[in-house]
This record gives structure tokens, sequence and C-alpha cells, in this order.
């Protein structure tokens, strides 16, 4: 573009020769207006982007029928008979013939034997030319602006031909159309990762919608969604075993009641009067084509059974079976390629028929432009005073407002579309003015695309854009709201209310979508709405359907509807959420397993009409003849501040004395808070506070803060996290002081709360919930919704195991320094006999026993639950090892049995061992003391009298080198404080016990590697501790580790810096150079062998200096400007402030 002098944000003037010293043809200067042009009306970057998915796209075509003869000079574009990066149409360009071919110009270039590549430009540029008359849709017309930026450097090694022939093999090309999806998927990935790389609240603008939404589907699914739908739409009229038959992924027609069975007798005599040229198909997302060409497939088959030649059969499918419509034109182009070489490929002479019809592929367009006064001239003539005409029109002006942005989802009310074309064809008949031209090529493809959108299909199959309402941008968004109130909360459903609208009554809408539909409350309309259509069959694949999408969040469904109602069908599903990638799901299919049949009726049983096809006629009963939860407690959604990095805290950031409790909470700034996390039953993840001084008026006040049921706060109550990343729920018993988040919603019951936490805890309650809401998210709605069966006669014993397990799993949190009710080390708890191997032998079994006794509580909870909900014959009280949610201690890694691994609370002796030494330095730093259960000091007055046993750190400064170089060496201070604890006898075997759990090399000493530990691996522990919010600073020099360090958070001064320059880096420095000078003595006197040595350590104390130097330099200007710092605005704050001089927290 450059050469042409078209640039961003810079003024496009005539030109008449290139920046190049070219001079600039008629037809140039031609493509360079236009060019222009594009760019004032669409913008640079979306012009310029256009052009190279054009040539892209142009690219892929060409390899794909050279590969497979379909071009119709015979003559391979890109490589030679060999496939070689060697153009065939270089090597004869002086015998090929095509149209438009200059064959002097041909000559010229080719004997000047330096113009290769002008060459092959001009060839290439011709070639797409003479396409343009069979292939127009993906070929533009001779002089199109897109042969002035035909990318430079073709025949160069590594250029995106070059790359096609020698990295996609030559068999992926041959008569496999689904390639060309792949590589449309492959252009927009970099735009799709750059789309999802921004904040999830940012919204997707229009240019960005295509990238973010397009997901080229599985090739099986495409399968079984057009068998299921079109297939069936003609078995079902025209039984033929042997074409049934080829359809490998068809499923039969589940038994039914007499009742449907003669109602679908009398649907199929509708199906028998079909012809295969009445049966209207469409993908209203057409994407790339993929789901379009395997409709083509099916059509043909249709066609050949009924006799039709192929040739008749192509040309029909094109006329008058398949359409489809996207918002991209770069998939419109590709669809459009995929349908006419699927035409090739069963018409062999296709591509040189006289006649060659074009698929029916659109990209949406909108009428914005058609509504300005320059055009409206040429409306008035097309109008002609024609009132019929006039109201006609205008409508589908009106309707198609803004419709590239909405695409299929645009409504267009019907008019009179053939008077309509009777106009358009009067008007092709005039003589050609400014006002014809517009009327034809810009209000006719308007008028096409509207009836398109307003018509009514025999089958409809997609596979729809996801993308949820937070990230639609307002226009869009204000549309869906407006048109699609059912559907609103995501696009994908958006396009399940408009297939149905698209289908014709008694005809088949098939789609692949997210299965959220099924379950969530927000869509309860939309699953009333299809209750009023026949799920045919369903294909739930839950996650990892899609190669490229890993992990649980993407769950999908597959399912055929038939656009009717018949209340009793019985639906045929296929559950194939439990198989964990795409071939293992359509193994899985393929083996007929896990198939349910269920009729529709059954699930206005469930509250909220979940689809839950694979319930048992006992679950069913249960949920019609029970109460529900919300009939016997109180079930509530929590809070939501509007701003949680402002108003939330981990408990260990702030200072402890301003943490409130059930009797002081109103004179307090901080209140502890549930906020969900991580999979736990019982009692746990007690961390977070909310900011609610002054009882909360400043959120109070906030109108981006949403306060819900402020009148049961603190309460004695029960909570869980909203998204399970375990898929099952897990409640928490919460004692009065607490407030609840969003994520944390909890309940309230003064009669049933053990009872409760034990039934939605058990296997009963974790079975039940699934078919209420099989996704990741456990709403208060799913919640308030389960039945509830009370047993008195078991009520007692019941409670007496929860509050077991709430004990137990209460010792278990509290045992860990992360907890705010942490007493202290458990190895100094159990010290006996002075050895430390003693006291964590006698931890590890107290802990292992917990575990027992957990699951003992569980499975007898679950037995009793199974007995009281009569599910005998569908469950089992047993509990797995890795869904028990305390610890469980083994030696080493490699003791860790094989059925608890993937336990979240598994510990070894390691973990207990640097568990210990974090337990020591918060004792050094006096946050514990050997004297006091619990924290000695986390703000507030600092008492010396408290640490009688073991001393605190004078100003909570703790330098870590990796040599004594102080008084206060870590290591020595570490000796000091395990024989306070466990006297002096066992020293050396304490001391090794500690360090055969830690890294080093064979040669290492014990203290040597406790040394090293604390050198270089204790932050990074401390940090994952503490969840990247650590609460001892580690100051850090560098990579040479001159000047390293810790100090405490919470005794964190404005003075602390100027104590770390003065006390301890100018204290290193002198240490050094003193070191460095008995070296360099040292030198002097050695031989040559000692000499290598003392000098490799001296080199590296001159390092070290060199960067106590700059490190000083840097702490320097912190010590002079005394920064006070503000605990309330939180570590993630704070610590920007010292950032450059503080270790980088990973």
């Amino acid at each position: 573009a450059k050469i042409y002098g078209i640039e961003k944000d810079q003024e496009m003037t005539e030109m008449d020769t290139a920046l190049n010293g070219q001079i600039l043809t008629k037809n140039e200067k031609n493509a360079r207006t236009v060019l222009i042009d594009k760019i004032k009306k669409e913008g640079f970057d979306q012009t310029i982007e256009e052009v190279a998915y054009t040539w892209f796209n142009r690219f892929i075509a060409l390899r794909f029928m050279e590969v497979n003869g379909y071009l119709p000079s015979h003559i391979r574009v890109f490589s030679s008979e060999d496939n070689e990066f060697q153009p065939q149409i270089l090597s004869e360009a002086i015998h090929i013939e095509l149209d438009g071919l200059d064959q002097s110009k041909v000559l010229d270039l080719y004997n000047a034997g330096n113009k290769e590549e002008e060459l092959f430009s001009y060839l290439l540029i011709t070639q797409c030319n003479a396409l343009n008359q069979v292939l127009p849709g993906i070929f533009q017309k001779i002089n199109d602006y897109t042969e002035l930026l035909l990318p430079e450097g073709l025949l160069r090694e590594g250029s995106v031909i070059d790359s096609m022939i020698k990295d996609i093999p030559e068999d992926d090309w041959k008569e496999q159309v689904q390639i060309i999806g792949w590589l449309y998927q492959y252009y927009i990935s970099e735009q799709k990762d750059e789309v999802f790389s921004r904040p999830k609240t940012q919204k997707i603008q229009k240019e960005d919608i295509p990238a973010a939404t397009q997901l080229f589907t599985p090739d099986w699914i495409v399968r079984y969604m057009v068998e299921n739908s079109l297939g069936k739409l003609w078995y079902e009229g025209h039984p033929d075993e042997e074409l049934k038959t080829s359809w490998k992924y068809y499923l039969e027609e589940a038994d039914q009641e007499n009742e449907v069975e003669e109602k679908l007798k009398e649907i199929r005599k509708e199906y028998a009067d079909l012809k295969p040229e009445q049966i209207k198909c469409i993908d209203p997302c057409i994407g790339s084509g993929h789901i379009g060409v395997y409709l083509f497939d099916v059509l043909i088959q249709i066609y050949e059974s009924q006799g039709y030649k192929n040739r008749d059969a192509v040309r029909l499918i094109l006329e008058k079976n398949i359409y489809g419509l996207d918002i991209d034109e770069r998939a419109r182009q590709l669809a459009y390629f995929s349908l006419m070489m699927k035409a090739r490929e069963h018409d062999r002479r296709f591509l040189t028929r006289d006649y060659i019809p074009q698929p029916k592929v659109y990209v949406v367009e909108e009428s914005n432009y058609l509504k300005t006064e320059s055009n409206r001239h040429a409306l008035d003539y097309f109008i002609n005073g024609n009132k019929e005409l006039k109201e006609a029109i205008e409508s589908i002006i009106n309707d198609m407002e803004d419709a590239k942005e909405y695409g299929s989802i645009t409504i267009v009310k019907p008019v009179d579309f053939k008077f309509l074309y009777q106009r358009f064809d009067e008007i092709k008949a005039e003589e050609i003015t400014l006002d014809r031209l517009m009327i034809l090529d810009e209000l006719l493809p308007i008028v096409e695309i509207a009836e398109v959108l307003s018509s009514k299909y025999d089958v409809v199959v997609t596979n729809p854009p996801y993308m949820g309402n937070l990230r639609t941008n307002p226009n869009l968004q204000g549309y869906i709201n407006k048109n699609y109130v059912n559907s609103k909360a995501d696009l994908f459903a958006v396009f399940i209310e408009v297939s149905n609208r698209m289908t014709k009554k008694n005809r088949f809408q098939a789609m692949i979508t997210q299965h959220s539909w099924m379950f969530l409350s927000s869509f309860e309309k939309l699953r009333e709405q299809i209750q009023r259509t026949d799920i045919i069959n369903m294909v739930h694949l839950g996650p990892r359907a899609f190669e490229e999408i890993s992990g649980e969040v993407v769950q999908t469904t597959s399912f055929v509807l038939r656009n009717f109602s018949l209340k009793e069908y019985n639906g045929t599903y296929a559950r194939l959420i439990d198989a964990n990638s795409q071939n293992a799901k359509e193994e899985m299919f393929l083996s007929g397993e896990n198939r349910y049949i269920t009729s529709q009726n059954d699930f206005d049983k469930i509250p909220g009409m979940p689809i839950s096809y694979w319930a048992s006629r006992k679950i069913f009963h249960i949920f019609k003849n029970t109460i529900v939860l919300n009939d016997v407690s109180t079930v509530k959604k929590g809070m939501d501040t509007g701003n949680n990095e402002k108003y939330l805290r981990i408990w260990n950031e702030v200072n402890f004395t301003e943490i409130g409790n059930i009797n002081d909470v109103k004179n307090k700034k901080w209140n502890p808070y549930t906020k969900g996390g991580v999979f736990r039953k019982w009692y746990g993840n007690n961390e977070h506070l909310v900011y609610w001084k002054d009882d909360g008026s400043e959120l109070l006040n906030n109108k981006k803060a949403n306060i819900r049921s402020r009148h049961l706060y603190l309460k004695e109550s029960l909570t869980w996290t909203l998204i399970s990343g375990n898929k099952n729920l897990s409640l928490r018993y919460c004692p009065k002081g607490f407030i609840f988040d969003s994520n944390g919603s909890f309940i309230q019951s003064e009669k049933y709360m053990y009872y409760i936490q034990a039934y939605l805890n058990s296997v009963v309650g974790n079975e039940i919930i699934k078919y209420i809401s099989s996704t990741l998210a456990f709403n208060i709605s799913d919640i308030s919704s389960m039945p509830f069966i009370l047993s008195d006669k078991d009520k007692g014993n019941i409670d007496v195991l929860v509050k077991s397990n709430i004990a137990i799993s209460k010792n278990e949190w509290d045992m860990h320094e992360t907890s705010w009710d942490f007493k202290g080390s458990p190895l100094v708890a159990n010290k006996s006999d002075g050895l430390i191997t003693s006291a964590y032998e006698s931890y590890k079994s107290q802990v292992n026993e917990r575990f027992r006794k957990l699951k003992e509580n569980e499975e007898e909870l679950n037995r009793i639950f199974i007995e009281i909900y009569g599910l005998e014959d569908e469950l089992t009280p047993d509990v797995a090892n890795k869904d028990i949610t305390v610890a469980k201690i083994f030696d080493k890694k490699e003791d860790i049995d094989e059925d608890i691994k993937g336990n979240r609370y598994i510990m070894t002796r390691e973990d207990v061992v640097k568990n210990f030494l974090s337990y020591f330095i918060g004792c050094l730093m006096g946050r514990y003391s050997l004297d006091v259960d619990g924290l000695a000091f986390a703000g507030g007055d600092f008492d010396t009298a408290k640490y009688a046993s073991f001393k605190a750190d004078v100003d909570g400064v703790l330098p870590l080198t990796d040599a004594q170089y102080f008084e206060e060496d870590i290591v020595e201070t570490f000796i000091q404080f395990l024989k306070v604890i466990f006297g002096e006898e066992h020293l050396n075997e304490n001391l090794n016990f500690i360090a055969s759990e830690l890294k080093g090399k064979q040669t290492d000493s014990t203290r040597d590697k406790i040394r090293n530990y604390f050198l270089s691996d204790f932050y990074a522990d401390h940090c994952k501790m503490y969840q990247k919010l650590p609460i001892y600073w580690q100051y850090d020099s560098g990579k040479n580790n001159a000047c390293k360090g810790l100090f405490y958070l919470h005794r964190y001064d404005k003075d602390t810096f100027a104590r770390i320059r003065i006390n301890y880096v100018f204290e290193i420095q002198d240490r050094y150079k003193q070191e460095l000078s008995r070296l360099e003595n040292k030198i002097n006197g050695a031989s040559a062998s000692e000499r290598v040595a003392l000098q490799k350590e001296a080199d590296a104390l001159k390092k070290k200096i060199l960067e106590s130097q700059t490190f000083e330099e840097k702490i320097q200007h912190l010590a002079d400007s005394y920064i006070a710092i503000d605990l309330d605005d939180g570590v993630a704050e704070n610590y920007k402030i010292f950032k450059d001089v503080l270790t980088k927290i990973k």
C-alpha cells in the first residue's frame, strides 16, 4: 500500500507515479481510487485486513484446485506436478492459455531473465481474473483494488505459498474440503487470541465478533446433526434402508406411546410428498462451510436415490436446497468456495458448463447507507410511485439497519419479494444510469439477504457463536434485549430462538451449543419455549468436545428439534460428558454407551425444567413428591462490593486488631467474609475480609455495590462456592460473625442446619443437584430447589456426625498458619522426647486418623441419606480418598496412594518441614511466639515481654547470606530455635531430619542445605502459601545475592529501609571488602592450583560488591523518602511502591 501512497492516517492525493518510480496504468489509477474510497468508508485497518484475507483465501482456493486437478487450465499455479515449490505456471508460461493473458508481456518478462517475481505476479493475477468467470464469489472482477496489494516475495523461501506447500501434506488437500475450515480457523486464531486476552469486562466490537466466535465443528458432530435432521426428514417420508445404513451417526427413533406414534404417522405422510428440490436447508452461521458441505453430500445421496443425474442434482442443490449466512466476508468466501468444490467433485464438467449456478451464500449487509439523502433519488427511481413497492422496500431498509453487526439474528418482516424482483428485472432491462447501478449493486443484495432472513426452512443446521452478554457490545446487546428476552444471556441461546423461527412447522433444527441452556435459571423461559418443540435426540458432549478447547468451562451439547410439540414424545439422549477427548466422545457415541430414552413430559417435574434426561423414575418421583430446601431454610445470595480490589483483603494483609468479630463489628474496619474458595467440606476457606467500618456505611453508599440480605449477616450459616472446579457441591459451616459474598452465598436454618449440611455434602445431595444444574455453577435457585426429605428418626445421629465432621475439619484448617485460629507449629505441640522425628510421627498419626474418621463419618452419612431417599439401587455410600477434604500425610511423594492423587490436601514430610521453617521465621519476626498461642503480633503495639523463651528479632529485618557474615545469622538462629524447643541432646539428628527434606548437593552439609533453602527457595514457598500476597517481604539486590533479606510487613515503618541500608547493606559491603582483602593476600602466597579456586571466590566477591553498590543507590532513595504505608491498601498495592528493590512475585 505504501508504494501507492496509501498509509494509515496520511492524506492520500492523486498520483501518476508509484513511489518505486513505476508509472501507474489507467487500471491501477482506477483501482487506487476505489481503494482510497473504501478506506475512507470503512477505515484503513479494516480495508487492509480485507485485502489480506482475500489473497489468503485465493491462495487456499488455488492450492486446493491445483492439487485436485480442478483448474480449467490444468496448469498448477504454486507447485510442479511432483509437488515441489516450482510453479508449473512459470515453467510453462509461454505455452499457457488464459483469458486476458497478454502473450507479448509474458515473453518480455520471461526473456528478461531477472523478472521471475513480476512474471509470476502477472500470471497469478491473470489466473485469478480468469477464474472470475466461474468462481466470482472468491475471484473478484478484473482491475479490482486487491491486485494492487498482492503480497511481494511470493517465490521466496518461507513465503506463504512455500509454507503452504511444505507444511501441509498434499494428501490433506485431496477432496477434503474440511481443510479450508481448518486453515480459516488458523488465519483468525491470532486475532481471536488477542480479543480474549483483553479484560473479560471489555466489550467485543463488531469487527472482532467473527474472530471471537468462529469455531470449526468436529466432523462427526456435523454428520450427526445433518443425518438426524435432513437425513431424518427424508428417510421418514421415503424409507430406504440402504441410504440410512450409509449414515453412520443416524439415531433410530425411540419407541413411542400409541397416541404419539399415530401423530408421527400423520407427519410422515407429509414428508412422503416432499421432492428433493423442495427441501430448503440453511446454516445461518455458515462459517467456512463445513455444515453446508455435508448437507450437499447427503442431498446428493437423496437425489441419486430418486434417479437424478449428478449434473442435475448438483445444479438443483445450488439453486434450490442450500442457503448460508454469515457476518464475516472471509468466511463467506470460503463457504462459497467449499460448496463450489463440492459441486465440482460430484460433476466433473461443472466448472466448464455454459451455465454455472452460484451458491446462495451471503454475508449479511446492512442498509444504513441506503438511508442517506444521496441515495434518496435512486430509491424513488426504484419505487416508481408504487405504494406497495415503497412500503416493502422501506420495511426491508428499516429491518436491515445495523444488520452487519446483528447478522442472522436480524428480524426481517416478510414482504412480497416476488413483486420486488419483478421491479429489479424491469430495471435490468433499462439503460445504464447511476441510479440503475446503485439499485442493482447495492439495493438488490440487501433484498436478497432480507428474503433469506425472512424465509422458513425445512432444515436449519448450525454451530452458532458463543458470546455471553458481559462481552457483547451495547448496540448488539440492546437489539438482543429487545427482541430475544428469553435467550439474551448468550448469543448461542439467541440462535436457538432464531433457528426455531426459521424452521417450518414439523421440520428440523439441529445445533451444537454450550449446554448451559439446559440447566441455568436464566434460560428457564428458553426451555419453556423449547418444550413447545420435540427434542428428537441429543448428544450431550460436556467438556473437551473441541480439541482446541481444553478444560471444563466450555461444555457443549448437540441436539435435533422438530418444530412440533408432542408432549409425551420420547427422545434419545447420548450422555458423553465423561469421555475426555473429541475422539473418545465419538467412540462412545458409536458404541451406544450411556443412551437414555426420556419423555419431555418428565422435565416439568423438576423445578426450573432442566433437561435432566438421565434421571431415573425414582429421581423424578423424588422431585415430584417432596418439599424443597427453601421450605425449611433461608437460602440467600451474598453481596457484590462493586470493587473487590478496594473492599476485600486476605486477612493476613491488614492490622489484625482492626478485624471485627460478632461482639465488636461497628468499631472495626474489617470483618470476616465468605467468598467461596476451593472444594472443601464442613469447615474452612475462611480467608477474606470485607471493609465494614461504621457498619459498612461506605459500601452501603456505593452505587456499584449490591448489599443483599443485610439483616441476615453475622448469623450462624452454611456457605458454599458458586463455581466448583471439582464438580461437587461442598458446604462449610460458618459460625456467627461472617458477611457473605455472591460467590459464597449462604443458608440459614434454626432447626435443620446440620441436617442440611449433611444432605448437601452427601453423595445423595451431589447426585440430585446434577439434575437441577449440570454446569460448574451452584446458584441459589439450584440450592433452594433441592428436594428435601426430613427423617426425624435419623436427625439426632446426623447432627452428631456433622458436628464431629466440622470439628475435624476445623482442627485441620487451624493447623496451618494461614488460619486466623492457628495456635502454633504442630511439631512443637507434639514434641515428646527431644527428637523432631518423634514429633513428626505423632503429628502424622493424628492427621491421618482425622482423615480416616472423617471418611468413616461421611460414608455413614451417605448410607443414611441413600436410605432416606430410597436410592439404594442407584448410589453407594463410598467416598473416594481424593474427595476427603482434610490432610493426609505421606513421607515421600512416591508413597502417595494412587486412589488419593488429585486431592489438594495431601501433605508430605517435606511440606511439614517447610511449614516448620515458616513458623520459625514467624517466631523470629515476632508474628508468633513459643510463649503465646496464636498470633503474638500482627499490628498494634509490639510487646517484647511475649518472647521470653525465644527472642523476636529486634527490628524485624533478617539478612539472608550465603555464608555467616552477621551475628544474627539465619542458620545459627535456627539452631538456637531448635535447641529451645527440642533441647541440645539430639541437635544433629534434628538438623539432619530438617535438611533431608531440602534440596542440595550430596556434598552439602546440613547447615548448607538449610542456609540455601532460606536464601533461594523460602520466599517462593512463602508467596505460594500466602497466595502471592506475602507478609514477609524480601529485599533483593539481584542474581549474585549480594544483599538479600526479609522484613515483616506488620513491623514495617518509615525508617525500615534506612535501617536496612545502614545496618545491613553497609555492613555486608564492609564484610565483603574485608573478605576480598583476605582472599587477595592468600592468592599472593598460594600455589597455582590453589590460586584458581581462590581467584574464583574473589571474582564472585567482586560481583557482590558491585551489585551491592548498585543496590545501595536504589535503596538510598527509599531510605531518604521515609515512606509510610497503609496496611489497609493491601499487599499488592503496597508492594508496588518498593518493587524495584523487592523480589518479583511469580
